[in-house]
């Protein structure tokens, strides 16, 4: 079982599950199945369809068939990414962002949810880190991704695996013989973050293996440092 500390969800409270069949939202999703059932609170996933990839619907077919499998409560939601990135004037991935949290927010609504709950991990928060700061960034820019963050008025953004590395969600997922879905753009190092994934960060982990651990916290101290700051 993964190491599980903050306590993020309230009894009875209502839960939206973003859920890409990728290996960090199986990952999530199973476990707060898990986790729901002892602390007895209510789990949503949602599926969006970006309609980007040729796979796109056999990504949603397998979201579909594992949260029936594991007796979740499914919600899909089709967006149309191209047409919003023009009409905004926003890159592709700017655009795909976007409409992500727009379905969060319309799930939450439409079941009651008070909380969304993201698959974001340890190494995502290195990378996130390493990116802004080669980027050129002010400080706020370093504090990389919050464990909580307002998505609205009426609802909570939470990552229970931020303290998880990738390597301890692979494990989670060979322990419990759980299938994914692999996005093939995330091997294209035309992409920045997967240049930081793949070149980058196993560069500086052959001088310092504790990097992406070094990194992560870097990004929480100085998180810290500027809310109390902002409090004085």
């Amino acid at each position: 079982m993964l190491a599980y500390s903050e306590p993020f969800f309230k009894r009875a409270e209502r839960v939206i599950v973003g859920f890409s069949g990728g290996a960090d939202s199986v990952c999530l999703l199973h476990f707060l199945r898990h986790l729901s059932q002892k602390k007895h609170f209510e789990i949503w996933a949602l599926h969006v369809n970006h309609g980007l990839r040729e796979q796109a619907a056999a990504d949603e077919k397998f979201c579909r068939v594992f949260a029936k499998k594991w007796g979740i409560d499914f919600i899909s939601k089709k967006k149309a990414v191209r047409a919003l990135a023009k009409k905004l004037d926003l890159s592709i991935e700017h655009a795909a962002r976007k409409a992500r949290y727009e379905a969060l927010a319309e799930a939450a609504k439409q079941v009651g949810a008070t909380k969304v709950a993201l698959g974001h991990h340890l190494d995502d928060q290195a990378e996130t880190f390493l990116l802004n700061m080669l980027r050129g960034t002010r400080a706020e820019g370093l504090c990389g991704i919050p464990p909580r963050r307002a998505l609205n008025k009426n609802v909570e953004i939470v990552r229970p695996l931020l303290c998880i590395t990738r390597a301890e969600v692979e494990e989670y997922l060979q322990e419990n013989h759980l299938s994914f879905v692999t996005d093939q753009t995330n091997f294209d190092d035309i992409y920045t973050r997967n240049w930081v994934r793949h070149e980058l960060l196993p560069l500086l982990q052959t001088k310092q293996p504790q990097i992406r651990q070094h990194l992560a916290g870097m990004a929480v101290q100085l998180t810290e440092k500027l809310q109390k700051k902002a409090q004085k």
